[in-house]
């Protein structure tokens, strides 16, 4: 990874920050706890993968029918991130591999 693609991955952040905080206040509050909870259990390419801008485009388009946060997702925020994330490899399945002795992907 070179300087170029460390700084165009922060504008990416940056311009990804700036759309979360235009979110509607009820909708960037569930969105900062979403990203919280997939910091902690997360799959592993969350950094760089799609999940983080997907919710966001998810939630803009909501804020822009009028429906409310939990209209789009249901009560239950944890499950609602459980069902994205089920199928997606985690840090805690990495850790757990290594523990049993279990090579990775590509032998990691």
């Amino acid at each position: 990874m070179g300087i170029q693609d460390i700084i165009e991955g922060k504008r990416q952040w940056r311009e990804h920050r700036a759309r979360v905080k235009a979110l509607p206040p009820d909708y960037r509050i569930v969105y900062e706890e979403m990203q919280r909870y997939f910091f902690k259990v997360g799959p592993i390419d969350l950094p760089d993968g799609p999940l983080l801008p997907g919710i966001v485009d998810f939630f803009e388009e909501g804020a822009a029918s009028g429906q409310g946060v939990l209209e789009l997702i249901g009560d239950d925020v944890a499950a609602f991130c459980d069902d994205l994330v089920k199928d997606a490899r985690t840090h805690a399945d990495a850790y757990q591999e290594s523990l049993r002795g279990e090579p990775g992907p590509a032998g990691q």
